[in-house]
């Protein structure tokens, strides 16, 4: 397919932030057909040049995140001269803060990437989060911030993992009808425990991917709708043993669910939770 834009975004960081916000605009106007092109790191105005000079070729704009005023203002002297549009990400949130706070930011680049104790906590989530993924072991219920329940394809797996970029140590325990839950998981605060359910036509559909990526035959009894519902209704009567909440993620993305579940904690422990 033809490319309708090109993105060029310009960080003298890593730029995930100006992606994330490239790509969250331009999705509001073209659902396919862009490129998003990241320059991390960029500190130079030979560098800024080359990216200009590469835009210049497109149809493109150009997202930028620099705490340098000098990178700043070269950059929308590049796009003025070459007609091309340029966002500042980072400049209007800097200026409205030195107003309300009366002193000037650091400008110090790659602050928020640097290895300070939020980083560590991070990383022990996320092995936590893999250690304990998909019931491997029971005793990862008890040491859980968050224990997440739910039939196979209830999105336990990423959410895990996305919860645990937010700092939370998370265990999932898939449940099968066939296999009873771990008495874990009834001793665990009810408060810490969340059901996921789905729509069984959206598991239908799901599984069938699942199936086809693995090679098999789609007539397979994981993606059957008895077998399917029957799964349901033994996942909901579990939930309701456990005085849980249940959550439907059938048309909701995995940042959206995750911020529910953040909200829930957050009333139910506090600020406390994020630390």
């Amino acid at each position: 397919m033809e490319k309708l834009i090109t993105i060029y975004v310009v960080s003298d960081s890593i730029g995930e932030t100006g992606e994330l916000i490239a790509r969250a605009a331009v999705r509001q106007f073209i659902p396919k057909g862009f490129e998003i092109r990241r320059y991390p790191f960029i500190v130079g105005e030979d560098q800024i040049k080359d990216i200009f000079k590469d835009a210049a070729t497109r149809k493109s704009m150009v997202v930028y995140t620099t705490v340098s005023e000098k990178n700043r203002d070269f950059i929308q002297e590049c796009g003025e001269k070459l007609g091309i549009p340029t966002i500042d990400v980072m400049t209007p949130p800097l200026e409205a803060l030195e107003k309300i706070l009366g002193y000037p930011p650091k400008r110090e680049s790659g602050i928020i990437r640097r290895l300070d104790e939020n980083y560590f906590k991070k990383v022990e989530a996320v092995e936590f989060a893999v250690k304990y993924d998909d019931g491997k072991d029971p005793r990862g219920v008890k040491k859980a911030d968050i224990c997440l329940v739910g039939i196979s394809r209830t999105s336990k797996t990423p959410l895990s993992m996305y919860l645990a970029h937010k700092n939370f140590k998370v265990a999932n325990v898939p449940l099968v009808p066939e296999v009873p839950p771990p008495n874990e998981l009834f001793e665990k605060d009810k408060k810490r425990v969340i059901g996921l359910v789905a729509n069984p036509l959206k598991l239908n559909e799901i599984r069938q991917e699942r199936l086809k990526a693995l090679g098999l035959d789609f007539t397979a009894n994981y993606a059957n709708m008895d077998r399917i519902n029957m799964e349901l209704e033994y996942s909901r009567e579990i939930m309701d043993k456990l005085g849980c909440i249940v959550l439907d993620v059938s048309n909701k993305a995995i940042e959206e669910t995750a911020g529910i579940i953040m909200d829930y904690m957050k009333n139910n422990f506090g600020e406390r939770i994020f630390t």
